[in-house]
């Protein structure tokens, strides 16, 4: 079931530039990161850390996780959203899930899973998030906890393990 569209579903919107493609004329695959780093950073501004608050505040967020899987291939030129939602938090973490549409489908283009750190940037060194910020994170959250189950969150890259046969090389003779 597609993501819906909701007014409490932080969203970023971009266009798929030229020097973005690759010799296939698709979306590069770094550059599915890219657009979810830039959506990455709207939500920092949603959850209460604009450019200034961190300035001010000596505050960041770090990504220390990422996964993206690769959905569909895009073009140049192709408008793209990303819905982003709060899986989960603690005191200085934040879960974060995004899907990328491309246009107006209802189906993602590219899913993405990031665990983010908030960061004391004098050190650096890990810190819980501030009040405000952490209100902000838990009413995303809440607000998110309604929507349907991440369809792309919680993937292992992995390829399936063989038992050795019984009499092939290396294995057992019978």
């Amino acid at each position: 079931m597609p993501t819906p569209h909701h007014a409490s579903l932080p969203c970023y919107r971009d266009v798929v530039r030229a020097e973005w493609v690759d010799y296939n004329g698709h979306l590069r695959d770094a550059f599915y990161m890219l657009i979810f780093s830039f959506a990455t950073d709207a939500l920092i501004d949603v959850i209460g850390l604009p450019d200034s608050v961190r300035k001010e505040r000596g505050r960041s967020i770090y990504t220390l996780e990422a996964h993206i899987n690769y959905l569909h291939e895009i073009k140049e030129g192709v408008q793209v959203r990303v819905d982003m939602r709060v899986l989960g938090h603690d005191a200085k973490r934040l879960h974060l899930y995004l899907e990328m549409f491309a246009d107006e489908g209802v189906e993602p283009v590219a899913a993405g899973e990031q665990m983010l750190l908030h960061v004391d940037t004098g050190g650096p060194r890990a810190v819980a998030f501030d009040p405000d910020v952490e209100a902000r994170v838990r009413a995303l959250a809440e607000a998110h906890t309604v929507l349907p189950a991440a369809r792309f969150a919680g993937r292992v890259i992995a390829l399936p393990v063989k038992a050795p046969r019984i009499g092939s090389e290396g294995g057992e003779h019978a």
